[in-house]
């Protein structure tokens, strides 16, 4: 292998695993998203390295992104990890999280094929799903495929989330975020998706953004995750709490 590519794979390498995105009309890196794709040893040495990291690259709109792969607990976050960024005590806690991410998630997709062409989720709209989803858990109308444990966790979570009221005296700033409301809970939950680069908020609206789309849809089409046996009615996948989303 020649050194010019051996020094381009890992210029590719070194910027995607800073964090930064990778994009064919951005300048400073349009010229490595062209060698990407043109240059075939480039393309084998980056996504290897990058697979023995467990690191999974997506594009969306000629755009790089990569993000840990499922139980990645070097580059990704475990359970006590997210509890603690998110100053969370009890796993319930963290799990109505998940929650109201995959609810998120939903408003905008169902399956890879189905993108619901929506720009942006305000704030009412999505504590609205919130309730509902979780009102259908707790009278048993969902028809997810589930087994015992996880219907009971769902349940739990359905129960945390019912136990809350709507807004607190606090959440009349509409920055804060905390845990003594839905709209404190949701708030908190967005604020973490936002500094994670998937969604941009403007006053009580919230825009996902390509980084989002590339994830989830590569995540869809990969089939794999517990979101996706959900969707698909599949029972043998597992939600492993150590992926970053």
């Amino acid at each position: 292998m020649e050194e010019k590519t051996l020094t381009k794979a890992m210029d590719i390498f070194s910027l995607l695993m800073s964090g930064e995105e990778i994009a064919k009309n951005r300048p400073g890196t349009a010229e490595l998203y062209q060698t990407y794709y043109a240059n075939a040893e480039v393309y084998e040495l980056v996504t290897r390295l990058l697979a023995r990291l467990n690191i999974s690259v997506y594009e969306y709109n000629e755009t790089l992104f990569v993000t840990a792969g499922e139980g990645n607990k070097v580059f990704g976050y475990t359970n006590d990890d997210l509890k603690r960024i998110m100053g969370l005590r009890r796993n319930r806690e963290l799990y109505l999280v998940y929650f109201i991410i995959y609810q998120a998630l939903l408003f905008f997709y169902t399956d890879s094929a189905a993108y619901q062409v929506k720009e942006y989720v305000r704030m009412e709209e999505l504590l609205a799903e919130i309730s509902k989803a979780a009102e259908e858990i707790v009278t048993e109308k969902d028809t997810f495929n589930r087994t015992a444990e996880e219907q009971e966790g769902f349940r739990s979570v359905a129960l945390l989330w019912h136990e809350l009221p709507l807004m607190v005296s606090e959440d009349k700033d509409r920055n804060k975020a905390g845990r003594g409301s839905r709209y404190g809970y949701v708030k908190l939950t967005m604020n973490f998706l936002q500094g994670e680069k998937l969604f941009l908020a403007v006053d009580d609206r919230f825009y996902p953004t390509d980084r989002f789309r590339a994830i989830v849809e590569g995540y869809f089409e990969d089939g794999k995750g517990r979101i996706y046996g959900l969707l698909s009615g599949a029972a043998e996948s597992d939600l492993s709490a150590s992926d970053r989303v």
